[in-house]
Formats: C-alpha cells, sequence, structure tokens
C-alpha cells in the first residue's frame, strides 16, 4: 500500500494599517502651546493639554484644513457634519485620563489609495488600497523610563507632557494587502502624499508617523477572516515589512501545530528580529466613548470644501504617471524622483531649462544623489542649480566637454554654483574634437607603445581600452571619446 504525503495547506495574509500622522501645525489641537518637536521637558505645556479644573479646549482651524485635504488626497469621503468624542483610558502620559478623539462620525471615510510596486527588472503593478475613515485627535505625552533609583533601589519612569495635545490624524486602511512588501509601500506611500501635501514631516524616528499593523492569517480560499494581532514599535518601513513576515510565519506555524491564536497587541523587537507579546487586545467598548461636551459640532461648508481641493497639488502618484507619459521615464526612475517633492521640482525645473529628462534624471538619481547623501543635506541645500545642471547636461550632449570631464567638475559645481560653460572654459576644458589634433595625439600614443601595437595586430584585440586610456591621459581627458575609438580603430586596424 502506498502513503501520499498529506498536502501543505496554503495561507494568506490579511493585512491592515493604522497610521497616526502627526500634523505640522504651529500649536497644538486644542490650545495655543507650541507643538514643536525637541523642545526641553514639559515647556510646551498649558491648562488646557494637563487637563487642567475648568478649562475649555477651542479647535486649531489649521488642524481641520489639513485633515480635509488629507481627506481629499486619499479620495475620502468628508463628512459636512461630524463632531468629537471622549476616549477613556487611564495612562500616566494622558494628563486628563481621556484623550479627544472622533469615533463614530469622523472627519473623512471610504478612500482610497493606490500603491506601486516596481520589481527588479523595473515593471510597475499597481494596487488600491482602501481607506477606511480618517479622524482627529489629540496626541498623549512620553513616558521615559528612566531605570532605578541608586539610593532606594526602586524603578522609576519620567513623564514629558510637550507631546499632550499634538494634533494628529489617524488613517485606517482596509484589510487589502497580503504581504509585507505591500503594506510597507502603503505606509512610505502614505508618507509621500502626506509630504506633498504638506500636512505632516512624516518623520518616523520623531514619531511623526506611527504605524500598527494588524494582520491574520487564512487558509487560501476561506473567506472568514482569522483571529486579527496587532504588532506594534515599529520605526521604519523595513521593520513593517520584516514583522510582518515573521508574524505571517509565526501564525501558520501555530495554526500548523494546532494552537490558537489569540486577538492580541504585540511588539516588534528590532535586535531580535520577532514580535512579542504585549497584551491582549482591548474593543472599543472598553473606551467607553461618548460625544465630547466642550467642543461643538464641526460642519464643513461647500465654499470651504472646494477652495481646499483648489490648493491640493500634484500627487505622486499622478507625477509618476506624468514622467512615465510625458518624459519617457521608467517606473523606477519615476519613482525615485518623485520620492521627494523638492527631488520632482528640481527635476522639472531643470526641464524646463531645456535639460534632456533622461540624462536629468541620471545625474539626480547618480553623482547628485550621492553628494547629497554623503554629506547628508537636501537637494534645495547645493550650489548647484537646476538651470545649470540643465547646462552641463546640454556641453555634453553637443561634445563640448566629455561625461568625464563633467563628473569632474560636478564637485565644484554643488559646493560653488556659478556656469558650468564659464568653469569649463576658465579651466581650459573643452573637449578636443578637431580631428588632426587628435590624429597627433593618436600618432604619439602609437608610437610611444610598439610592443603594445605589437599584441594588438596579433589579436589581443582588448587593447583597445589600454590605447583609448593613453590618449586621454595625453589630451587631460579632454579627447572627444567618439571620435578616438574611430581614429584608433582606423590606425591600429591598417
Amino acid at each position: 500500500m502506498t502513503t501520499v504525503a498529506p498536502v501543505k495547506t496554503q495561507y494568506e495574509a490579511i493585512i491592515g494599517l493604522e497610521t497616526h500622522c502627526q500634523l505640522s501645525t504651529q500649536t497644538k489641537i486644542f490650545s495655543s502651546s507650541s507643538a514643536e518637536f525637541g523642545a526641553p521637558p514639559n515647556t510646551n505645556i498649558d491648562p488646557i493639554c494637563m487637563g487642567l479644573p475648568g478649562v475649555l479646549p477651542v479647535l486649531n482651524q489649521k488642524v481641520l484644513e489639513y485633515a480635509v485635504k488629507a481627506g481629499l488626497a486619499l479620495n475620502c469621503e468628508i463628512a459636512r457634519y461630524s463632531k468629537f468624542d471622549r476616549k477613556q483610558y487611564f495612562y500616566p502620559d494622558l494628563p486628563k485620563n481621556y484623550q479627544i478623539s472622533q469615533y463614530d462620525l469622523p472627519i473623512a471615510e471610504h478612500g482610497w489609495l493606490e500603491i506601486e510596486l516596481v520589481d527588479k527588472q523595473g515593471n510597475a503593478t499597481r494596487k488600491r488600497i482602501g481607506i477606511t475613515r480618517l479622524h482627529m485627535e489629540e496626541d498623549a505625552g512620553k513616558l521615559v523610563h528612566g531605570g532605578s533609583d541608586r539610593l532606594s533601589g526602586s524603578t522609576y519612569s519620567l513623564v514629558d507632557y510637550n507631546r499632550a495635545g499634538v494634533p494628529l490624524v489617524e488613517i485606517v486602511s482596509e484589510p487589502d494587502m497580503r504581504s509585507g512588501q505591500e503594506a510597507a509601500e502603503y505606509a512610505q506611500e502614505l508618507r509621500r502624499v502626506m509630504r506633498y501635501l504638506g500636512v505632516s514631516d512624516g518623520n518616523m524616528q520623531e514619531g511623526s508617523l506611527r504605524c500598527d499593523v494588524n494582520i491574520s492569517v487564512r487558509p487560501v480560499g476561506q473567506k472568514e477572516f482569522g483571529t486579527k494581532v496587532e504588532i506594534k514599535n515599529m520605526n521604519s518601513f523595513s521593520a513593517i515589512q520584516r514583522a510582518i513576515e515573521y508574524e505571517i510565519e509565526r501564525q501558520i506555524q501555530a495554526i500548523e501545530a494546532g494552537e490558537k491564536i489569540i486577538q492580541e497587541t504585540r511588539l516588534w523587537e528590532e535586535g531580535a528580529q520577532r514580535t512579542i507579546s504585549m497584551r491582549v487586545k482591548e474593543g472599543s467598548s472598553d473606551y467607553r466613548y461618548f460625544p465630547e461636551p466642550d467642543l461643538g459640532p464641526i460642519e464643513v461648508s461647500t465654499e470651504q470644501l472646494e477652495q481646499w481641493q483648489l490648493e491640493l497639488p500634484e500627487l505622486p502618484h499622478q507625477k509618476r504617471q506624468r514622467y512615465e507619459q510625458d518624459f519617457g521615464l521608467s517606473p523606477y526612475d519615476a519613482r525615485v524622483l518623485t520620492d521627494d517633492r523638492n527631488m520632482a521640482a528640481y527635476f522639472e525645473a531643470a526641464i524646463a531649462t531645456q535639460a534632456n529628462p533622461k540624462q536629468a534624471a541620471n545625474w539626480l538619481m547618480g553623482d547628485i544623489s550621492g553628494y547629497l547623501n554623503n554629506e547628508k543635506l537636501s537637494i534645495t541645500e547645493i550650489a548647484l542649480k537646476p538651470e545649470t545642471l540643465a547646462e552641463l547636461i546640454g556641453l555634453i550632449e553637443n561634445s563640448t566637454i566629455s561625461s568625464k570631464i563633467a563628473k569632474d567638475i560636478l564637485p565644484e559645481l554643488l559646493t560653488q554654483g556659478g556656469s558650468a560653460r564659464e568653469l569649463v572654459e576658465r579651466k581650459g576644458l573643452i573637449q578636443i574634437s578637431d580631428t588632426g589634433a587628435l590624429e597627433a595625439i593618436i600618432d604619439q600614443v602609437i608610437a610611444d607603445n610598439p610592443k603594445e601595437l605589437e599584441q594588438y595586430r596579433n589579436g589581443k584585440t582588448k587593447l583597445l581600452g589600454f590605447f583609448v586610456g593613453q590618449v586621454m591621459k595625453q589630451s587631460g581627458g579632454r579627447a572627444d571619446p567618439k571620435q578616438t575609438n574611430q581614429l584608433l580603430a582606423k590606425k591600429l586596424n591598417p
């Protein structure tokens, strides 16, 4: 009798993200205290964000504007009528013992965000991720666990209330993602949108963008979702992807072993590259929501909504598609150039002064980005102007200089600025294109290297590169590479 091995069950992951974006307003959501990051502990505080008796919150108008613009950019339906609610929970960094948030009537619902996955061959696959809701709320403070007191030996924690009352929007996705890669790209695209709008800097290291992942697994073909687990404490997009990939495997192994998945909150341990249990997950009923009595309802007029819609910039996915269609760029190039709004603006300014789009993209993604990364600068902090980059590219295209000379003078242009043409002329770097002048240099190189000439003519044709290098050396890098290769080929093969 033949024993047939059991077929291993195939599983799929169901993934959704809850993302908190700190809004880039100057003051807090319900008071006039500064929302600046990095101030000394407990200096940006006031009676309202500290929850002292008798104080009344007032909604920051800029918070509403930023929330509506974010909702519009995420293709959401904007609520003409919404309200704030009290979310009850007790923690040392929440002075009032409740958070002002939005529960059943959020400012925006039923939207979507398109993500783009680019494979190793540069091909792009697009997918829409649903947005369940976007709502406004205030942030809590920050606990700093300080260790042990030397005298008593007891442990202690410190609390900084500067962040209490800082405005947030929470964006809840539909469970439409199926892999760590999709989730990481969703989070990145969400940050791009917020940055393009100018409503958040999206800095994960400073806590301006915080993502919690909800993930479950189920056998392929099953309609019902599995038990959901939440993962917190991820401070980078790569950590989001790795945490999800780990958790998918952990849940599959548990199910295969007959273990029950429990609804819980887990933490991502970066050092150990694993998730660990933090607490059993609360339900919304644990928060005892009720309408915030100290704030009136929010009404958005048609005129205001239309005005904010008109103020939206061209968004990242729109730029990517335009770059591919209008400039003939690959999905990969378009993605890199539009990742940062300032880089995209620089690229477009160079194109506006007649730079070749592909060449401009290559310079920006190559040598210029390399310089920016090494010096830890942004594109707005360099002396090289977009029109000068266009001028440099033009000098290469009309054979005034070679690509090598362009690379040699780039560092000076990046730090000193000025005209590329004037710099080339001042340094005497104009490319030698005169046939007679090039032949004279080539004749001298051939005469100076009889051994290599004999080897070449005996079949060692790879030595052509040697002769090209010698001509470049003799000409100070000014010889026209194309003409040099053509003339050398004729003279080496009589």
